[in-house]
């Protein structure tokens, strides 16, 4: 009928899998030039504040509509030979991560990276040299599929997250070689952090 009132669009809570599509859409976005990492980062942060599906329509307002369900980067490949790997500060961080490097150090500083998906895979394939892991607070890490030769995998955060946690939870597979592996959280001593 004509004149009848159209009842006001229903807030909808977001799911941890909608919050995911969002933050995936916005990395796409950047990877495509169409938002700086300043605006990632800021839109990253009202997102994770955000309650509803209306509450995160702002962040995505200027961005062109994405055919079909918005999936995140699955795998990201990291490689160095003879040389120093390191990711640190605020970085987004894909389903899967591939790194390979020979006769050379990694770092890969997750305290203030962002997680496309709670559950990360880290496939290592790495010889002579050492890997270093550090997560955030609350974020636990399995390495049992990891696998060792003539070198140490070492594991100094819980294995297993705590019921209804949703804190990233990381999965370490693949190998190291002549080498060692650390997965920890933050060091502190006085004013230091690392």
């Amino acid at each position: 009928m004509s004149g009848d009132l159209v009842p006001p669009k229903r807030e909808v809570r977001l799911s941890d899998a909608e919050r995911e599509g969002v933050i995936a859409r916005l990395s796409a976005a950047v990877a495509e030039g169409r938002l700086t990492l300043p605006e990632f980062e800021e839109r990253v942060d009202g997102v994770m504040r955000a309650r509803t599906d209306v509450e995160v329509q702002p962040f995505l307002a200027d961005l062109p509509e994405v055919a079909g369900p918005i999936a995140p980067d699955e795998v990201v490949e990291l490689n160095s030979h003879a040389g120093e790997l390191k990711r640190s500060g605020r970085w987004a961080v894909p389903r899967k991560l591939l790194v390979r490097s020979k006769a050379g150090s990694v770092k890969l500083d997750l305290r203030h990276a962002v997680f496309g998906s709670r559950v990360v895979e880290i496939d290592l394939a790495t010889q002579a040299g050492s890997t270093t892991i550090v997560l955030p607070p609350g974020a636990t890490a399995n390495i049992d599929r990891l696998n060792t030769s003539a070198g140490t995998a070492s594991a100094k955060v819980p294995s297993t997250p705590e019921p209804g946690s949703t804190a990233p939870h990381v999965v370490v597979t693949g190998s190291t070689a002549a080498g060692s592996m650390v997965m920890r959280y933050e060091r502190r001593f006085w004013r230091w952090t690392w």
